[in-house]
């Protein structure tokens, strides 16, 4: 596969001072400005001022000057609008309006994380000691950005623009709901086409190590705004994440997760897992409870119409 990763997102909101500050205060440090990141991988949100709340760039990996010219062919031949630069390529999504940048270069491999003691059946690994998670000894910090996902007016032109213009691969579908999961890397997915009647953000990602990480990040932002949760935790079915959706103080979702399927052998998921005839309405294996409609459509998507026709978008 000829792209690699997602590198990061630039998300752009009324006010990325607060959101900024927010995602200090869940563990991304501040690398730049208006760049958010870990020690691992310096840029992984990136934000800028708006009128409305949109993604406005994505940014992926590739391998090589030569996979560059290869996806601006392809571009080219759909009739896509794209710049080729040495090292780089930009095109405009031609549904979502937001910027997709492609560098050559390799984004930094995750460290693996220590291994927690856990105590199980037959298994004892931490014997007079209270566990860490329990007492609040440990600072769990996300570890990367992994997905997107877009609502779009038209799921069949966002998914021909991915896949057959920046060489995505399909990972599921689910034709009932017109949804398709599209990776970039390993992952099971890296962006997630459902229908909306406006383009938009569903969600953004970041991934942590395990369970105990996302309950303990999660609850800090439910202290801070009651209200904040909006799905979880629970364990989806396809892609197989833990999951917890919230919300950000500019009204954003996003999602922690951990524990995806990961895709190293592209024929043999091919042949031996892929489906397309998923069940839309049954997204979780297990969940705490049911979701908010922002798990479906973000409650302020007149504003973001709005904020799109302003644009002339």
């Amino acid at each position: 596969m000829a792209l690699t990763d997602l590198i990061d997102i630039e998300l752009a909101v009324p006010n990325p001072g607060e959101l900024q500050e927010f995602w200090n205060r869940r563990g991304l440090v501040t690398t730049g400005d208006g760049q958010l990141g870990t020690p691992e991988r310096s840029s992984q949100l990136r934000l800028k001022e708006s009128h409305y709340r949109h993604v406005s760039h994505v940014r992926l990996a590739t391998e090589s000057q030569d996979d560059l010219v290869a996806t601006a062919a392809s571009l080219d031949a759909m009739g896509a609008q794209v710049t080729l630069g040495d090292g780089w390529l930009e095109s405009v999504d031609p549904v979502l309006g937001h910027v997709v940048r492609i560098e050559v270069t390799a984004t930094e491999s995750l460290k693996v994380a220590p291994t927690r003691e856990l105590n199980g059946p037959g298994r004892l690994a931490r014997a007079n000691r209270r566990s860490e998670a329990a007492m609040r000894e440990w600072t769990p910090n996300p570890r990367r950005v992994g997905h997107v996902v877009f609502g779009s007016p038209d799921t069949k032109a966002s998914v021909d623009y991915y896949v057959n213009g920046l060489g995505f691969r399909v990972s599921d579908t689910m034709p009932d709901l017109e949804a398709t999961f599209l990776r970039c890397s390993s992952d099971h997915h890296n962006v997630f086409i459902l229908p909306s009647p406006v383009a938009c953000m569903n969600h953004y990602a970041l991934e942590l190590d395990d369970f105990d990480a996302i309950g303990l990040r999660g609850v800090e932002v439910v202290q801070e705004r009651p209200d904040a949760s909006v799905y979880g935790m629970g364990r989806h079915i396809v892609g197989s994440n833990i999951f917890w959706y919230l919300l950000d103080p500019a009204g954003g979702m996003f999602e922690f997760f951990t524990d995806m399927d990961q895709i190293t052998d592209d024929e043999l998921w091919d042949r031996e897992q892929r489906r397309d005839d998923w069940d839309p309405f049954t997204v979780a294996t297990y969940e705490s409870g049911t979701s908010k409609m922002d798990f479906f459509l973000p409650s302020d998507i007149d504003a973001i119409a709005a904020g799109r026709e302003r644009d002339g978008l």
